[in-house]
């Protein structure tokens, strides 16, 4: 029976193109052209995003087959913000993409179940049960232990959704924590690799992978390749690639003979692709969706030669 995960690697297949869209918008980012047509209000910033978000998603739908919305840049627009994330999720989804919220939550009993409610499962809204963002994927902060991980998991196998466990993230400072050796010599993130690989085995699909899976960043090469090794059923949503440094060849070591394993995340060298040296001068700012769909198509044969599917 195919799950979550399957149905996202089968998107991956389809495109022929490991790859996902982060759309993590700033309104001081956008195009001139978009933020000239709208006032400076909360709302009037919101609807300006939104249109931003929308020409992203029409211009790479049919090549990509996943979408991450961090949640982090919509909150801090408040409820209209909110709002927008919102239809960003619905709209991506109604044109056919893999939605993955990018949320990190992580906390203990009602609480995760509550988040877990809001983003995978339902709320019970009098005799009825309701889903509210409905979206296919969220990131997981495991670091309060199995308790604030298992209602996401519950709510994977109820609802036939899945989730990408924080485990070694491609941020620089990850390393002072970890990184740190635990009692026995083992480091950390190892330790959180075995435990999601655990967590995952009643949700392992057709495609032999598990829809609880991990975040593992482009910017660590040796533990992509080490994790890998270590948890063989586990899918990896891998940042870090573009402008964080992350290359082709790196992200390679952490997929598996037939070129699968993993989905790569690029948010501002997609989004703001026609602000970069390589296409500012091959298209204009208002074509900025085209330079978006000219820079994924980069990424694909990129990735491509390196044999990921």
């Amino acid at each position: 029976m195919k799950n979550a995960i399957d149905r996202l690697i089968n998107k991956i297949k389809e495109t022929d193109n490991p790859t996902v869209i982060g759309i993590d918008p700033k309104y001081d980012m956008l195009p001139e052209c978009i933020k000239n047509k709208y006032g400076k209000t909360l709302e009037d910033i919101s609807k300006a995003i939104l249109e931003f978000n929308k020409e992203l998603i029409d211009s790479t739908y049919d090549i990509i087959p996943a979408v991450k919305v961090n949640i982090a840049f919509y909150e801090m627009y408040g409820i209209e913000g909110m709002k927008v994330f919102e239809e960003t999720c619905k709209y991506a989804k109604e044109k056919g993409m893999i939605v993955i919220a990018d949320i990190k939550r992580g906390d203990i009993g009602s609480t995760a179940q509550s988040y877990s409610n809001a983003f995978l499962g339902k709320t019970k809204i009098g005799e009825k049960e309701e889903s509210i963002f409905d979206v296919d994927f969220v990131t997981v902060n495991p670091y309060m232990g199995t308790d604030c991980v298992k209602p996401f998991i519950d709510d994977c196998k109820k609802y036939d959704k899945g989730i990408f466990v924080l485990v070694k993230t491609s941020n620089p400072s990850s390393g002072e924590l970890q990184d740190k050796k635990i009692e026995g010599g083992e480091k950390i993130y190892i330790e959180v690799a075995k435990l999601v690989e655990q967590w995952g085995e009643d949700l392992i699909g057709e495609s032999g992978y598990s829809s609880v899976s991990a975040v593992v960043g482009a910017t660590y090469p040796n533990q992509l390749k080490e994790i890998r090794e270590i948890a063989p059923h586990t899918y990896f949503l891998i940042p870090g690639y573009g402008a964080q440094g992350g290359k082709a060849e790196d992200i390679a070591l952490g997929f598996d003979k037939n070129g699968l394993g993993g989905i790569v995340n690029a948010s501002r060298s997609l989004m703001y692709a026609y602000k970069s040296e390589k296409w500012k001068d091959k298209f204009e700012e208002k074509d900025y969706g085209k330079a978006t769909r000219a820079e994924a198509i980069r990424m694909k044969e990129e990735l491509n030669k390196e044999g990921l599917v």
